[in-house]
């Protein structure tokens, strides 16, 4: 049986047989290069294509957006029946799109009320008066949310992003809302899904309610930090939270469910941050005075190609729960109006694609190559739990360090701060036997310099000169790093003060 073959239910590993191949392809269903997507698709063996359709803002009356949403999915699933579509439900809601939409009898029945010839709401669905923001706790909402999905899954979509769903869900107490209509349409999707399951994710760490997770796998953006010391708008990612665990959908506990990255928009360029701040204060405004997808599609093609080789070795070493939806199609703007290319496109660029940016041969040889030989360097998967609590050594009884810091001049390019002994975007995990290890991707080749903080302090240090502790900054090891995107490896044992770089 194939290893992404499901029906009804979706074990684990086919949920990362998914996720391992996944893009974010937003709005595809409008996309103007849709054949030669769809051989970019194939080429990169992409199984999972999120965002594929969904409206922020009238974009068009219901009736064409769902015609064209179903069309595309059908091309799509005529070239690759095995692709899951992701459909949007977000966290912004217009009175153009709910005041011209007529509520289907089947929404009303199906919450066990009585069909009412009307369109939806506007002010019966925000938050606050005048907002666009909904409210989830409101039944006009539900409403809205249950319509928008029976109609995605009926077109063939087999996945939700519920964008920002903790802040739609402010005034729902327990999440009973949000888990009443979530639980209602993966009832819908056992029934009339292609496959008989529906997937979830929203912008979440955890969304656990007694024990279990309301969502399949948790989704966020990346957080970066500014490169100053380099020519051009240069930046790193930044390891943030975790993805938290619970009983899955499935019904099986995990310590960590599956956590989807993704570049994200928000705005495009930022033409204020351009014109008014300095450089330095500009490195901090967003990313660079971007948004995520806009600061990607800035630079020069072969530091797109680079970066992208750099985020997903980031993503198998920082997070061996993570994966990386590659950007396919992203908009380069807020919506409201577009500077240069509308979108950015992973397609090489051709006449079959004038506007692509040419990444697909970078992603295609990532993921063919797959994470698994960059996991063999993962950092544990409980990325807050750093071991080595109440840890006594069993010769001496002396009781091990909690707290190990791997600190000095490679520190701004993992995204701490530099020779900061305490930092916890460098602290080190405990792997057992009184060992204590970290494992990072360098983006740029040359000699850094590396100490070891035991406790989290300067006055216990060690490197690799002599094996004995030292005080202060000075008398660190030096870290070679051959060519840019390396992996590495340091692990350290307490008692013997023995250190060990592997290099990738």
């Amino acid at each position: 049986m194939n290893e992404g073959y499901f029906d009804g239910s979706m074990p684990r590993a086919v949920l990362e047989y998914y996720l391992s191949r996944a893009a974010t392809a937003q709005w595809i269903y409008l996309s103007d290069t849709l054949d030669d997507d769809i051989r970019v698709i194939l080429k990169a063996g992409i199984k999972f294509l999120g965002r594929a359709s969904g409206i922020w803002k009238a974009e068009m009356p219901d009736e064409e957006h769902f015609a064209l949403s179903r069309a595309a999915a059908e091309k799509i699933h005529a070239a690759d029946p095995e692709i899951i579509l992701q459909a949007c439900i977000f966290e912004a809601v217009y009175r153009e799109d709910l005041e011209s939409t007529k509520i289907p009898a089947r929404v009303f029945e199906a919450f066990g009320m009585e069909p009412e010839d009307r369109c939806f709401s506007y002010d019966a669905c925000t938050l606050i008066p005048g907002g666009n923001m909904p409210d989830i706790s409101r039944t006009e909402t539900q409403l809205w949310f249950y319509y928008r999905g029976i109609s995605y899954i009926d077109c063939g979509y087999e996945a939700f992003h519920m964008g920002q769903i903790h802040l739609y869900s402010a005034r729902d107490r327990g999440y009973r809302a949000i888990g009443r209509v979530i639980g209602m349409l993966r009832e819908y999707g056992r029934l009339h899904a292609r496959r008989h399951k529906v997937l979830f994710d929203a912008h979440s760490h955890s969304l656990v309610v007694n024990g279990v997770s309301l969502l399949d796998y948790n989704a966020m953006p990346f957080t970066r930090y500014p490169v100053l010391d380099r020519p051009g708008e240069r930046l790193v990612l930044v390891r943030e939270g975790k993805s938290g665990g619970g009983i899955s959908p499935e019904g099986v506990y995990e310590k960590a469910l599956p956590f989807l990255y993704e570049y994200d928009n928000w705005g495009g360029k930022d033409h204020w941050a351009h014109a008014y701040l300095t450089t330095e204060e500009r490195a901090w405004a967003q990313w660079w005075g971007y948004d995520q997808i806009a600061w990607f599609a800035s630079q020069e093609e072969e530091a797109r190609n680079t970066f992208l080789d750099y985020t997903f070795k980031w993503t198998a070493v920082n997070n061996p729960d993570g994966y990386f939806a590659f950007p396919l199609r992203r908009p380069l703007q807020s919506g409201e109006e577009a500077e240069g290319f509308p979108f950015y496109k992973l397609n090489n660029r051709s006449e079959a694609c004038p506007d692509g940016f040419s990444q697909e041969d970078t992603a295609a040889g990532l993921l063919r190559g797959g994470y698994e030989k960059y996991r063999a360097l993962a950092n544990p998967s409980d990325l807050l739990d750093y071991g080595g609590r109440d840890v006594d050594d069993p010769e001496t009884g002396v009781r091990l360090p909690e707290k190990v810091v791997l600190y000095g001049s490679f520190q701004p390019y993992v995204g701490a701060v530099e020779n900061d002994s305490n930092s916890e975007i460098t602290r080190m995990y405990y792997v057992g036997d009184g060992k204590y290890a970290l494992a990072f991707v360098m983006p740029y080749a040359g000699e850094y310099d590396f100490g070891i903080s035991t406790w989290g302090t300067l006055s216990a240090c060690v490197s690799e000169h002599g094996g004995c502790p030292y005080s202060g900054t000075g008398n660190k090891s030096k870290l070679e790093v051959p060519h840019d995107n390396t992996v590495i490896r340091i692990t350290f044992t307490y008692m013997t003060n023995a250190i060990t770089i592997d290099v990738m």
